[in-house]
């Protein structure tokens, strides 16, 4: 049956992080570091996530990496506390292939898997999202987060006749926003095309077009990515606030 999950619930989990951009708006720092190694408190975020992930029944990982990767493998190719349960291979990505594009790369995936961005500090439980999206019978289930963007404008409404029929000053709109965590079946790769550039918004849309079931978690989890200055500064004050949420000591 279409979407029907390949993993049994007692199974440890399987995990693809996206670790290969450049972060160019985070520069300065990653000139010298790949975006997901960028420290937040004394570790770099991707060993945050990782951790939290060993945590969660994760047994297996495969990092999708390109800029500065060798300072990624330098990194947790030695022993880690926390890491230890954990496989980690690396698939090297020698030209872009969009945010989708890098599954075609990945070796094995052919059970029920998670994958998410490598700047993402969240406490989401991977676990839920997972048992979710089991009870769902989805090829793909995004986890969202309720946001609010504020417009500082006056916001009108016109008819077909060009009369104002609405008019809203500053309004506040509230959408769910991904948070860069998935959860996959095998059979979504069918939809990912070969040789060209495709990243998860298109694979979205291609699986909405072949009617098949996506699904949204609607979470109310921190999360936060570190794509930003602001953000950055943010991650690591509530880094410092929240260090046991986070790492779970």
């Amino acid at each position: 049956m279409p979407g029907t999950p390949t993993e049994s619930p007692g199974e440890g989990m399987r995990a693809v992080i996206l670790a290969g951009g450049h972060g160019t708006r985070l520069r300065p720092y990653t000139t010298v570091f790949p975006k997901p190694m960028v420290p937040v408190g004394e570790r770099p975020i991707l060993e945050i996530i990782l951790r939290k992930l060993a945590r969660e029944n994760v047994n297996r990982v495969s990092l999708s990496v390109g800029y500065l990767s060798e300072l990624i493998r330098a990194y947790f190719d030695r022993p880690r506390p926390g890491l230890e349960s954990l496989t980690i291979d690396y698939v090297y990505e020698s030209a872009p292939t969009g945010t989708a594009g890098a599954l075609r790369l990945i070796p094995d995936l052919d059970r029920t898997f998670l994958m998410m961005n490598g700047d993402v500090l969240t406490t989401l439980a991977f676990r839920d999202l997972v048992d979710f999206h089991r009870r769902q019978g989805a090829v793909l289930t995004v986890a969202t987060r309720e946001r609010e963007v504020k417009v500082d404008l006056g916001v009108l409404e016109t008819d077909e006749d060009d009369r104002v029929v609405s008019y809203i000053e500053k309004p506040t709109l509230t959408y769910h926003a991904s948070m860069g965590v998935y959860v996959l079946e095998p059979r979504a790769l069918a939809y990912i095309p070969e040789g060209r550039h495709f990243d998860f918004p298109d694979l979205v849309h291609a699986l909405l077009a072949a009617g098949e079931k996506v699904a949204g978690y609607k979470s109310t989890a921190f999360w936060l990515d570190i794509g930003r200055h602001e953000d950055y500064e943010q991650a690591q004050e509530e880094y410092a606030a929240r260090r046991q949420e986070f790492d779970g000591e």
